[in-house]
This record gives C-alpha cells, sequence and structure tokens, in this order.
C-alpha cells in the first residue's frame, strides 16, 4: 500500500496531529489521519481529487475536508 510513500509516520502524526482544526460540530468524522494521508497522496500524485484511491474513501470527503481546512 502507498502509505509509506504518501503518508505521515507515527513520529509525524504525533508531532502535528494537535495543529489539525477540531470539528465543531459534534459529528463522528472520518479519522484525520487517514484524511491527511489522502491529502498527501494527492499532492505527490498529481492526480485529481476524482481518481483519488478507493482506500481513502470518498474523494468529495477529502475535499470537503481539505476546504475546512484551508478556510480554517
Amino acid at each position: 500500500m502507498g502509505i509509506k510513500r504518501y503518508g505521515v509516520t507515527d513520529e509525524e502524526w504525533e508531532r502535528i496531529e494537535k495543529l489539525i482544526p477540531k470539528s465543531k460540530m459534534g459529528r463522528t468524522r472520518k479519522d484525520d489521519r487517514l484524511i491527511l494521508n489522502a491529502m498527501i497522496w494527492l499532492a505527490r500524485s498529481g492526480a485529481g481529487w476524482e481518481d483519488m484511491p478507493e482506500r481513502y474513501g470518498s474523494w468529495k470527503t477529502m475535499y470537503s475536508r481539505f476546504c475546512k481546512w484551508r478556510d480554517d
């Protein structure tokens, strides 16, 4: 799987997890680390949102979270 190449390590995640904006809606969300790994995959691969591998879930969810984090 491409996590080693396109994802954050446990050590990296520990350092940045607290910087990720949290939901104010109180809803259950997709795993923030999975979302971040999806964004890294997208940036490094040069692919479009619609071409994101299924292991990351819906590209629409990933794009929505990207926009939220960008705006926050």
